[in-house]
């Protein structure tokens, strides 16, 4: 277990933004995970395409360097100069690649030596001997990835961030980043000040005067992680919500009886599950795969009755559950809070 012990001055500094890149080696980490087998849903139909468009990638390309990272990551923490943090909240994917590129050899040498003090492995060594070659090819290898298997998701993946973003960002403003940590999936366990993540060792940190990053990301895979090689910034990624937009269509149905749906619908008990945390109709819509005018009667149907509240940010129009919609959840439904 890794203890970071979050100072005030953090989390007074708290931001958020959304990375392509940390989605790209999220995605990795998911293949290599999952090896041969079935991914889960929504990653599913993804995953099986994703595969097929890697084709006989050789084992030893340098796509797959976050696969072996991620074994590595079971033993002792790991290099963070393969993960760099742009400076921008909304980097583009060509930015960031390119900061990747040019990681610079004093912060491999700096790192290399924390992390594998008695010599880097075998498939490490030439990031240290050659880093602007090895981070350059691994840029390029990561950039192919990505037209083969992100490139056409981007556009609704990017929608489901912004969504992300939008919300914890009023979050972070009124109520403070305190809000947001107590609120991530997976099992991180916030106990102010202390942010507890699993890791192989015990081990305790502090954050000084560094800032913090928060990352949502759809291909989290339900883990929370953290960066703590950069010097002034520590990032933390997380699960976002609205991740079927990777598989559009009907989530898999809840086992058990539904005593919610039994007595609001069974279209209404959807809806109502998945306004856990506030969201659009059109947002609803691609994480319940219904039809938008469908979530759009059940949204109206339940506001009259009140149990959810409507509130307009921007363009949009956020639907979240009022004090009787908690209610109905706590009392009737065995599953709270299944929303994908």
């Amino acid at each position: 277990m890794i203890r970071i012990e979050l100072s005030r001055t953090t989390l007074a500094s708290a931001r958020i933004g959304i990375s392509p890149l940390t989605e790209l080696i999220g995605a990795l980490e998911l293949l290599h995970r999952r090896g041969t087998g079935r991914a889960p849903w929504p990653y599913t139909r993804w995953a099986e395409q994703a595969r097929a468009g890697l084709g006989a990638t050789p084992p030893g390309a340098p796509l797959w360097v976050y696969g072996r990272l991620l074994d590595m990551r079971v033993r002792q923490r790991t290099p963070d100069v393969f993960h760099p943090i742009a400076d921008s909240p909304v980097p583009r994917l060509e930015d960031e690649l390119e900061l990747l590129a040019r990681t610079p050899p004093a912060d491999v040498d700096a790192q290399f030596a924390v992390h594998c003090p008695t010599g880097a492995p075998r498939w490490l060594a030439d990031y240290q001997r050659d880093p602007a070659g090895s981070f350059s090819a691994l840029a390029e290898s990561l950039a192919s990835f990505w037209q083969k298997t992100l490139r056409v998701y981007w556009p609704e993946m990017l929608g489901a961030l912004e969504e992300e973003v939008q919300i914890r960002a009023r979050a972070i403003a009124t109520a403070g980043a305190e809000s947001v940590l107590g609120d991530l999936a997976g099992i991180a366990r916030w106990e102010p000040p202390v942010l507890s993540l699993p890791k192989p060792k015990d081990s305790v940190m502090g954050t000084a005067e560094r800032r913090l990053l928060l990352v949502p990301m759809l291909f989290a895979d339900r883990r929370v992680s953290a960066s703590t090689d950069h010097p002034s910034r520590l990032r933390l990624t997380y699960q976002c919500r609205g991740v079927a937009v990777l598989e559009p269509g009907p989530a898999p149905a809840m086992t058990g009886d539904d005593r919610l749906g039994v007595l609001v619908g069974p279209r209404r008990a959807q809806v109502l599950r998945a306004l856990t945390v506030p969201a659009t109709t059109s947002s609803l819509a691609a994480a319940l795969g219904l039809p938008a005018s469908t979530v759009s009667e059940q949204l109206t149907a339940l506001h009259a009755a009140g149990v959810l509240h409507r509130r307009r940010a921007g363009r949009r129009v956020f639907y979240g559950l009022e004090p009787a919609g908690h209610t109905l959840l706590s009392m009737f439904d065995v599953e709270p809070g299944r929303s994908g």
